[in-house]
């Protein structure tokens, strides 16, 4: 199963690109306040599971962005009850407005 094999790091990082939008590596390790080699682990799991896919940055083409393919996330994050509003974010995640 999908699930069992995904980090709580890895849906961390989910949650945010769903709620964010695409965000290169850089800005997801500072909203989410973990650690670039994490957040980089993290997103070769959600790439392996489809659940992120990587973009070109035309602003930045040495910084790709990442996405969230928003469907499978929001079942996934749902699961874990992480699916609620952007005030109720994972633990470790910090939302800037």
């Amino acid at each position: 199963m999908m699930s069992s094999n995904l980090p709580k790091s890895a849906l961390i990082v989910l949650k945010g690109l769903t709620v964010s939008g695409p965000m290169s590596p850089k800005d997801i390790s500072e909203k989410t306040k973990l650690a670039p080699r994490t957040v980089s682990f993290a997103l070769r799991r959600l790439l392996g599971w489809r659940l992120c896919r990587k973009v070109p940055n035309l602003s930045d083409m040495r910084q790709p962005l990442y996405l969230a393919n928003r469907e499978m996330a929001r079942d996934l994050l749902r699961k874990y009850g992480m699916d609620g509003s952007m005030r109720s974010a994972p633990a470790g995640f910090a939302y800037r407005h």
